[in-house]
């Protein structure tokens, strides 16, 4: 297969954490033809998508796990997958190449689908199953962010709806005196809407992050916070454990799994705390190395 991977520069690959570089060093391993390029290097030509693309080599050397070979312009019509793997945030440059590669739509494999990512905000795509989610609050204003904290008991989560790998979460508490300047940094003193949720104490327990393949799981690990902080996300330190798939869990993936598909969201990773889903990642989702899966994955994802 010849598969091309939309993603990061190859300088910013972390060889034993990284699920798009364990994505394609199995392609390689497969014997496919892996190829990388850059958000900029997609372009739509008279109706055509095509991209500037190099073929990629891989190594579990942590001074240059990719190495890129000479610059060739493709069809990306013409190729077998495209992986989008560009890491968050969602901007501008992201929303153009959603928008670019709707002409892809029906040509070629796309993962996950451009409309869907698009539509799956990885904070407000949950607020699709009220039924499993926590209680939460979307706003930027401070007196109904006040008045939800107190109504859930005094204490929340408030999380930027356009932040990852943990960036610019915080636990609000009424008593806090910090409690106003938290909002106004995560709103920008009201200009953005954050969410706000009910504080889980399970987090306490971990954040299971569960990783999905065409709706159903192929691996689950629990992040675990340390060192005093809220936040499990592996990028915020947090202690990483294999962890199994509750019926608690099944629950949710069974709720959310048919719109999932429906949207095209093909690989997808989402976030449980307790018996209650967080967040829907859906850009690049990660996980899959601390899952120790290598080919299961990228097999389930092709098929």
């Amino acid at each position: 297969m010849r598969i091309v991977f939309i993603m990061d520069p190859v300088s910013t690959v972390r060889v034993d954490e990284d699920t798009s570089f364990a994505l394609m060093l199995e392609a390689q391993a497969r014997g496919d033809r892996v190829e990388h390029c850059l958000v900029q290097d997609v372009a739509l030509d008279r109706g055509s998508v095509v991209a500037t693309v190099r073929r990629a080599s891989m190594t579990r050397d942590g001074a240059t796990p990719i190495v890129l070979g000479e610059v060739e312009l493709i069809a990306l019509a013409d190729v077998d997958a495209v992986f989008i793997r560009k890491d968050p945030p969602f901007d501008d440059a992201y929303l153009w190449l959603t928008l670019i590669l709707e002409h892809l739509r029906g040509k070629t494999v796309m993962v996950n689908d451009p409309r869907g990512l698009r539509e799956a905000n990885e904070k407000l795509y949950a607020m699709n199953f009220p039924e499993v989610i926590p209680p939460t609050l979307v706003s930027s204003d401070k007196a109904a962010i006040r008045r939800f904290v107190t109504e859930v008991g005094g204490k929340a989560v408030i999380k930027p709806v356009d932040g990852h790998g943990g960036e610019g979460v915080f636990a609000l508490t009424i008593s806090d005196l910090n409690f106003n300047a938290l909002i106004e940094s995560v709103t920008r003193h009201g200009q953005r809407v954050a969410m706000v949720q009910q504080f889980l104490p399970e987090v306490a327990q971990g954040d299971k992050r569960i990783l999905l393949v065409k709706g159903e799981p192929i691996g689950a690990i629990n992040r675990i916070p340390t060192g005093g902080d809220l936040r499990g996300n592996i990028h915020a330190g947090g202690r990483v454990e294999l962890a199994k798939i509750t019926a608690t869990d099944r629950v949710i993936i069974d709720t959310i799994a048919p719109r999932l598909r429906s949207d095209g969201l093909v690989f997808v990773g989402i976030d449980v705390i307790g018996k209650k889903l967080t967040e829907i990642n859906v850009t690049s989702p990660t996980g899959m190395q601390q899952m120790r899966l290598r080919g299961h994955a990228l097999g389930k994802i092709l098929e």
